[in-house]
């Protein structure tokens, strides 16, 4: 019988590196169908906008966080997590506004996604 217990820590090493690549860049390729250009340190879309909204909860906050997360999920699905960031947007806008009195809050958002 053959024993490949030396071999165990070169397969687990292998599938790290398999399993970890696709963490490190994750662009679906789709973004090339827009115009690009380098803007302080990141690569953003010209005059490509992505928009996110969120309604009826409870703070402005929630409100707020909900919206980006719509602008990012979206934003991933279509070119990839790198474009996602909200941190890393161009020209980002954020408008929220409370329905009536003591109402719930919603907000519309807006950017150029960059990565």
């Amino acid at each position: 019988m053959i024993r490949f217990g030396w071999m165990r820590p070169a397969f687990a090493m292998a599938a790290l590196f398999a399993c970890a690549a696709p963490a490190l860049a994750d662009d679906t390729g789709v973004a090339a169908i827009h115009e690009q250009r380098r803007e302080g340190g990141r690569t953003c879309f010209v005059d490509h906008y992505h928009y996110g909204s969120s309604a009826g909860l409870s703070s402005k906050k929630a409100a707020l966080a909900a919206g980006i997360k719509s602008w990012a999920d979206f934003t991933d699905f279509e070119y990839g997590s790198d474009w996602a960031r909200w941190g890393r947007a161009a020209e980002k806008s954020a408008k929220c506004s409370q329905s009536g009195i003591g109402g719930s809050w919603g907000c519309d958002i807006s950017a150029r996604p960059c990565r």
